[in-house]
């Protein structure tokens, strides 16, 4: 038994090391978006965050030093999931599930865990934070992939298919919810459909799920009004011009006076401390305000286009394990990108979600080029 668990190891180290002989090129077109997108954010952001890291730190590139060490952490996964073949993933998405649902857990320990906000979602490590959350993003899809593989025309059956599916999605749902991180819930709720609808799942049984959806939201809106906030600024901005609604406004302004052409990198002034969290979730209102709109509906435009590349992956990925993976990630990055694009814009309540590759966040960075990796290694294996 411990040979055969030497020699797996082995088998799986080696496929990280030597790739195998009927790969062929991969999908340079994912991967140039992809670096244009990062390279494009690690620059915006030394702009972006330049007076709130003065403001904090001491240092104008105080964020910008702090993501290069989660970029660096990110280009080395990347490489190394590009290179492993992602069949490998079946066997390790159990475990690679287990360990991000125990650091989910590990928010909740006073010792350990870091909040912001209304939102408790850090792990500190070693004098590292941590957001198991977007780990959680990766990991879950990798296993919601490989079961619902594994589960092929059962998984239109109640009992055998969308029974545990919701009982797998209501415990993520329910460490999510008592967070609170409804933002990424959304997310992960959003992936985890796309894949159990194109893995064959029931359609009356999907329709169910968002009419419960609808439902759960309407009931978490009542437990906590700050969310319900939200959706009163969306539709009267004026409703807390000074207090609730102020971040989207200051959004709105950076926004409307980028114009066309923006005011030149460096030059925003909302990002002198009247935009909160510009850094973060608020960071394309300024990329608008300084780039304009041109480099805006450009940035919009890759991100649909990964979309697109994704999609001709997963249509002739070598089978249906790579096909939902493929997809899965595409739909996780595009659904994520516009969430927090519209956000900020005013074109449904903001969630609080990271632009992909874009936002600061070491944990955000990983697991998105982690996540990328995985697509271009089924891309250098489709038909």
């Amino acid at each position: 038994m411990k040979r055969r668990r030497f020699n797996r190891l082995k088998l799986l180290f080696s496929g990280v090391l030597r790739e195998r002989a009927n790969y062929h090129q991969p999908d340079y077109y994912l991967i140039v978006a992809v670096v244009i997108i990062v390279v494009f954010g690690l620059v915006m952001l030394s702009s972006v965050s330049s007076a709130v890291s003065f403001w904090q730190f001491e240092s104008t590139y105080g964020y910008f030093y702090k993501q290069l060490f989660g970029f660096s952490l990110g280009v080395t996964l990347f490489y190394i999931t590009s290179r492993l073949d992602y069949h490998y993933y079946k066997d390790l998405a159990l475990p690679l599930l287990a360990v991000s649902l125990i650091l989910l857990i590990i928010v909740f320990v006073p010792s350990l865990g870091a909040g912001w906000g209304h939102a408790r979602s850090w792990v500190n490590v070693f004098g590292f934070s941590l957001q198991p959350s977007e780990l959680v993003k990766l990991t879950f899809l990798l296993y919601l992939a490989a079961w619902v593989d594994k589960r092929g025309r059962d998984l239109i059956d109640l009992h055998k298919g969308t029974a545990p599916f919701l009982i797998l999605l209501g415990a993520i749902t329910a460490l999510m919810l008592a967070q609170p991180d409804t933002g990424t819930l959304f997310i992960i709720l959003a992936i985890s459909l796309s894949v159990y609808f194109i893995g064959g799942g029931n359609i009356k049984h999907i329709l169910i799920i968002f009419i419960s959806g609808f439902l759960g939201l309407l009931a978490m809106l009542k437990i906590a009004p700050y969310q319900l906030d939200r959706f009163r600024c969306f539709f009267d901005q004026n409703f807390s011009p000074a207090d609730v609604c102020y971040q989207i406004n200051q959004a709105l302004i950076a926004v409307g006076s980028g114009g066309i052409l923006g005011r030149g990198f460096g030059n925003s002034r909302q990002k002198f401390l009247y935009l909160p969290e510009v850094q973060g979730d608020a960071i394309f209102p300024i990329i608008a305000e300084e780039m304009g709109l041109i480099v805006s509906v450009l940035l919009v435009f890759l991100f649909v286009f990964i979309f697109y590349r994704g999609y001709i992956i997963a249509k002739n990925a070598p089978d249906n394990y790579g096909r939902l993976l493929a997809i899965g990630i595409v739909t996780w990055f595009v659904l994520q990108a516009f969430i927090n694009i519209a956000g900020v814009i005013n074109l449904m309540p903001m969630t609080g979600v990271p632009l992909p590759f874009i936002s600061y966040g070491g944990s955000a960075m990983m697991a998105a080029l982690a996540a990328a990796g995985i697509v271009v290694n089924i891309s250098k294996q489709t038909r």
